[in-house]
């Protein structure tokens, strides 16, 4: 159980664990005074901010300081080791899952679901939702097929998961049931969501209503509606380079290029996947967007990643060749973007 304390400590810290943690606290942060525990929702999918710490102060463990030399990866194979010996720690399995996600880990935050999933007997939201949210950053098509399914039976088990409500609202929309992904977009309002996430929960339910209000006179013609349309201001430029002490690395591997919301994990906001040639002006738009009605917006400010994905896969690899930047939506032009060091 320590290793639980030190490896939230540890995750918060670094700053990589708090961006993902809170989106697995379904009812239980709900409780506790302060935002919802959904706070992440807006990371969808989809999808976070406090888990760590409310760990900690509800722990009955002594807190102890870490060793300075454990990193993120550390901490969680010592987590993982732990498990090894105590296999039927549904907690333990949950928080491995959740610190996978957050190191960009998806097969191995897929299986420690799963195994989460299985000690539950296919009674655990949180198990259900963080095998939906694994699956869908693998593949964001998988919202359509058994990450959705997945969804459901969250929702079946319960019906106020703000996380689960959230990506229910995205598959929801995906699939055209545009009403059932108003409804539970809406359902979200009515749990006094935090300042930070209401905005992100407006645009998805003003999307929808612009497409709903569309799609009466053409629906009435026979013809499938348009679109929404954009925002005009927003739209991303990066111009791609690649530093020379990488050129070998690069091959006929695809360069993938994503915006990513840093305040909120999860799918990416929008992303392109392009031969990898350099140098190389890239844009991106709402119309790029993974999950409908989650685009970024002018004014935000946001990450962009260009990787080159060795194995072909999206889910980056070690060492894979990376670079990122930040980009202010509507306000910056044309940015250079350097691929220059490797993933950990």
């Amino acid at each position: 159980m320590v290793t639980f304390v030190l490896l939230a400590a540890a995750l918060t810290v670094a700053g990589v664990i708090a961006v993902a943690i809170p989106l697995l606290r379904g009812g239980v942060a709900a409780a506790a005074p302060g935002p919802a525990p959904w706070a992440a929702v807006a990371a969808t999918v989809l999808l976070v901010i406090g888990s760590a710490v409310l760990y900690v102060s509800w722990s009955n463990w002594p807190w102890r300081a870490v060793t300075p030399g454990d990193s993120p990866q550390s901490m969680v194979a010592r987590l993982a080791r732990e498990l090894e010996q105590n296999p039927r720690n549904l907690d333990g399995w949950l928080m491995l899952g959740r610190s996978y996600i957050a190191l960009q880990e998806y097969p191995l935050a897929l299986r420690a679901f799963e195994r989460a999933d299985r000690l539950s007997d296919g009674k655990n939201a949180d198990a259900l939702t963080g095998e939906a949210e694994a699956l869908a950053l693998t593949d964001e098509s998988e919202l359509n097929g058994r990450a959705g399914r997945l969804i459901e039976r969250a929702l079946a088990l319960a019906p106020d998961s703000g996380k689960a409500l959230f990506f229910g609202g995205a598959v929801a929309a995906r699939r055209g049931d545009l009403p059932l992904a108003r409804a539970r977009f809406l359902k979200l309002l009515t749990m006094d969501p935090p300042a930070d996430m209401r905005p992100l929960i407006e645009q998805q339910i003003n999307s929808i209503d612009a497409r709903l209000a569309g799609a009466a006179p053409v629906a009435a013609a026979g013809v499938p509606p348009p679109p929404a349309a954009a925002s005009p201001g927003a739209q991303v430029r990066v111009n791609v380079t690649l530093a020379p002490s990488l050129a070998a690395a690069v091959g006929a591997s695809p360069l993938f290029v994503f915006v990513r919301d840093p305040a909120h994990p999860g799918p990416p906001l929008a992303v392109k996947r392009l031969e990898s040639r350099f140098p190389q002006v890239v844009s991106l738009a709402p119309s790029d967007a993974m999950i409908p009605g989650r685009a970024f917006a002018p004014g935000q400010s946001v990450q962009v990643v260009a990787r080159i994905a060795r194995s072909g896969n999206p889910v980056g690899a070690s060492g894979d060749p990376l670079g990122e930047v930040t980009y202010q939506v509507g306000r910056d032009g044309l940015v250079s973007l350097v691929i220059d060091h490797l993933m950990p």
